[in-house]
């Protein structure tokens, strides 16, 4: 397999990958192929290089940019933005573990809904379990930061 194909091969599997966490295809492609990038992109050289249209890749990085996967480079006097990887997984995990909390808390509040004890009970385990995941994820790149 050439260079090209194995950078095609890669992108697509970040794309499925992602895409197994609800994130849009695209995106995963995207980010997979700004992690191999040596340099920002712009938008017009990821669209060809992805086969996506110009909307489709704005659209991806504005997701990326919104999980904290990637950040978008203005160019003085254009309005052409170059985009670069920003992170790996620790920073996925990082916005994963944010958005856990917002659910915790919807979770928490509905505490207050819960027909009786028992559906209360079960809000409360449900968001404790969530927030034991969050606490082992924080612990771990906690410790790999160090």
């Amino acid at each position: 397999m050439t260079p090209a194909e194995d950078r095609d091969v890669f992108a697509t599997t970040m794309g499925d990958f992602l895409a197994s966490w609800n994130l849009p295809r695209a995106t995963g492609r995207v980010y997979g192929r700004l992690l191999l990038n040596s340099s920002p992109a712009s938008l017009d050289e990821l669209g060809e290089a992805l086969g996506l249209s110009k909307g489709a890749v704005s659209v991806a990085v504005r997701e990326l940019v919104s999980w904290g996967l990637a950040r978008t480079i203005p160019q003085p006097g254009s309005r052409r933005l170059l985009v670069e990887a920003v992170g790996g997984f620790e920073q996925l995990l990082a916005a994963s573990h944010e958005r856990t909390r917002a659910f915790i808390r919807v979770l928490r509040s509905g505490t207050r809904s819960a027909e009786d004890e028992k559906a209360e009970a079960r809000l409360a385990e449900v968001a404790d379990f969530f927030e034991s995941y969050v606490d082992a994820g924080e612990q771990m790149l906690r410790t790999r930061r160090s």
